[in-house]
């Protein structure tokens, strides 16, 4: 069995940018998806032998919860063991990860990661007790979610200029809201702001359901978040879309610009879920793991329902590259809490 390499790096500044040596190792690996049993067997003869527990750090029933479902059947069937999809909310998904941080190294524990427990809440807890790269295995992503500048309706808006052009003139009129103190809401319109020049007040609200019901009701104007909370809404027109981070416009809303269309490609980032191992977990183990997301991912059911909620069909895309994508990310985000003096209750 191969053993990971995963090693602490002692750049404080750089420390996000630097891909550990096991993944620039098996950068250049063939990730053919035919065979996957068999690929499984070979590659490790004893795992997986038991029952895999999958962490979700939120409650039921949101994004993250309904991705880690989607995927535990048909991950269940292709690697032959149940997969027990356990929910441990607490702390933004912090008090899940930490624990799954710290869990032995066997590929029999994982998290259903995102960028709130792993990108978020690093950057805005002092506290978190976990690195997002050093102290975990990235294994895959299982989708990415487009964000969207959503504004109430009954803002006289049809555009992303239109939007900076009226905020521009009527600074601190415009309040928007998001998940949290440190949410991943607040520092999409935090770089929005920077980016842009305006300036707008936040009202965050304890998570994605109060949130939902605040920009109905328009408490606040907009939000610059996961679309996928508000397609329904966005399509009934109780709200418009001004512009999609995705690096093409979705076929659920096809007048809907880009941010690199409306003049923002630094905005055009999606949102995204994956799935994490401890760090340490052997790289045999990581390698099955990430084949048999892939074979899942690309299944025609499983493209047809990502699809249909509005989610991205994650790319090809192994643990190297995974990690380095989410380094720049740190870095990116990172700036940006710094800026805005952010930090998570």
């Amino acid at each position: 069995m191969s053993v990971s390499c995963k090693t602490l790096r002692e750049d404080p500044v750089n420390s996000f940018m630097q891909p550990n040596r096991r993944h620039i190792l098996n950068a250049g690996l063939g990730l053919g998806l035919a065979g996957l049993a068999p690929l499984a067997a070979r590659a490790d003869d004893k795992f997986p032998s038991r029952p895999i527990t999958l962490v979700v750090p939120f409650p039921p029933g949101g994004s993250v919860d309904i991705m880690a479902r989607q995927y535990s059947e048909p991950l269940s069937r292709i690697l032959g063991v149940p997969i027990v999809v356990e929910n441990r909310a607490g702390a933004g998904g912090s008090v899940a990860s930490l624990a799954v941080a710290r869990a032995k190294p066997d590929g029999y524990t994982l998290v259903v990661s995102s960028q709130s427990s792993h990108l978020a809440n690093p950057l805005t807890q002092p506290k978190v007790g976990y690195d997002p790269i050093k102290d975990f295995e990235n294994i895959a992503i299982l989708g990415r979610q487009p964000n969207a500048l959503v504004v109430h309706s009954s803002l006289p808006i049809k555009s992303v200029k239109e939007f900076v052009d009226y905020a521009k003139k009527n600074p601190g009129k415009l309040n928007y809201g998001s998940g949290g103190i440190g949410s991943m809401g607040q520092l999409n319109v935090e770089m929005f702001k920077a980016v842009t020049g305006v300036f707008t007040t936040h009202i965050p609200y304890r998570g994605g359901t109060p949130l939902i019901t605040a920009v109905l009701a328009n408490e606040v104007q907009f939000i610059l978040d996961n679309l996928v909370i508000m397609l329904p809404h966005v399509q009934s027109g109780k709200v418009r879309a001004l512009a999609v981070a995705s690096d093409q416009r979705l076929p659920q809303l096809p007048d809907v610009p880009t941010m690199a269309e409306a003049g923002y490609p630094e905005l055009n980032l999606t949102s995204w879920t994956g799935l994490a191992a401890p760090g340490g977990t052997p790289d045999a183990i990581v390698q099955t793991l990430y084949k048999a997301v892939r074979q899942a991912a690309t299944a025609p059911a499983m493209v047809a329902n990502l699809k249909e909620r509005g989610v991205i069909v994650p790319e090809e895309m192994g643990p190297a590259a995974f990690e380095k994508m989410m380094a720049e990310r740190m870095v990116k985000f990172g700036d940006v809490v710094r800026k805005a003096g952010i930090t998570a209750e």
